[in-house]
């Protein structure tokens, strides 16, 4: 039996050979790469003489065997130009900045030095009773009470104004940047692939450009901390604004609402949950940062930490660390506590 293939006198391609046709333009790109890179390294190859030009195969093997990295020697040098250069021109800006955090957290600092224990520990028993109830709150205020025990009070205030400090510089920079990306695709694009860096980023990375703007001390580590702890916000503020309904911005609409009472009277709103989830990772990343901040100056229970483990006392260490769990679960417990009612209050979910 004659097939139709053979009687239309047309060459139809099988399915292995569309296949292989499909493949073929991917092997050309990969060659053609290939060539591209072993070019310059043959043409660097061919010395002149004074017969004419030599090839010369065993400098050609080394070069393929080793890779050239002369080329990373100079960006380097090229970025530490840069930064000199930025020290050099835009000091008094970071001088600015320095003098901004150290004017706001230390006079918190200082404010929760002088509070009285018992006020500090009534306080956020209190608050974690009337958000979460009884277990948080009989557990926030032992936890306190032995972190006091164990010598760590005045070190438990400081690493908590580190937190404050930062956490509510988080949320001024990241849900401002988070609606702009909700209402913008090309800002959105362009976001992501910094925030992913910034995600994936060595937290200890961040201490190379504090140190090289900020010096020492703890606006430094308020500024890495931010760096660090700032993407959560952003991302859930943006997502939580694109999640609202549709309907609901048209029937805003349809009412005659402006754009920014949309926004500010329901787009927000309706989001507050996804952006206090937001808010309660960028705590819990900056409590992650506390020890790493130590480093370039920071003081606290991280200090504490990094001093025990100097001088090899791990019991002070381990207590140290035990007092950034005491306050990464209170911050946690109250911060999902308070996004919850905020869900509740809403109806939504």
């Amino acid at each position: 039996m004659i097939s139709e293939r053979e009687t239309s006198g047309a060459s139809v391609p099988t399915g292995e050979e569309t296949k292989h046709s499909a493949l073929m333009p991917g092997w050309l790109g990969w060659l053609g790469i290939m060539v591209l890179v072993l070019i310059p390294i043959v043409i660097v190859d061919f010395r002149s003489e004074e017969v004419g030009l030599v090839f010369d195969s065993e400098s050609l093997s080394e070069r393929v065997r080793v890779f050239p990295h002369d080329v990373g020697r100079d960006i380097g040098l090229w970025i530490d130009e840069r930064i000199d250069w930025m020290n050099a021109n835009l000091g008094f800006f970071f001088n600015a900045v320095r003098t901004l955090v150290s004017y706001i957290f230390e006079p918190l600092e200082a404010f929760l030095k002088w509070l009285p224990w018992p006020v500090v520990v009534f306080a956020l028993g209190l608050v974690s009773w009337a958000l979460v109830g009884r277990t948080l709150a009989i557990f926030s205020v032992v936890g306190m009470i032995l972190l006091g025990f164990f010598g760590l009070w005045e070190s438990t205030m400081e690493t908590t104004a580190l937190m404050i400090v930062t956490v509510t510089m988080c949320i001024a920079i990241a849900v401002p940047i988070g609606v702009w990306a909700s209402q913008s695709d090309r800002l959105d694009a362009i976001l992501r692939p910094i925030l992913d860096g910034m995600q994936t980023m060595p937290s200890f990375v961040y201490l190379v450009p504090a140190i090289a703007f900020f010096s020492l001390g703890n606006p430094p580590a308020v500024i890495a901390t931010l760096v660090y702890a700032v993407p959560p916000a952003v991302r859930l503020t943006n997502l939580g604004i694109r999640q609202v309904s549709q309907e609901t911005i048209e029937a805003t609409e349809s009412f005659g609402a402006t754009s920014w009472q949309l926004m500010m009277k329901v787009k927000i709103p309706l989001a507050m949950p996804t952006i206090m989830a937001g808010v309660n990772q960028t705590t819990l990343m900056a409590l992650a940062m506390v020890v790493i901040a130590s480093l370039v100056g920071a003081s606290g229970l991280g200090e504490d930490v990094l001093r025990g483990l100097g001088r090899l006392e791990p019991g002070n260490a381990f207590l140290a660390g035990l007092g950034i769990v005491f306050l990464a679960v209170i911050m946690d417990r109250n911060t999902q506590a308070f996004a919850k009612k905020q869900q509740e209050s809403l109806g939504v979910g």
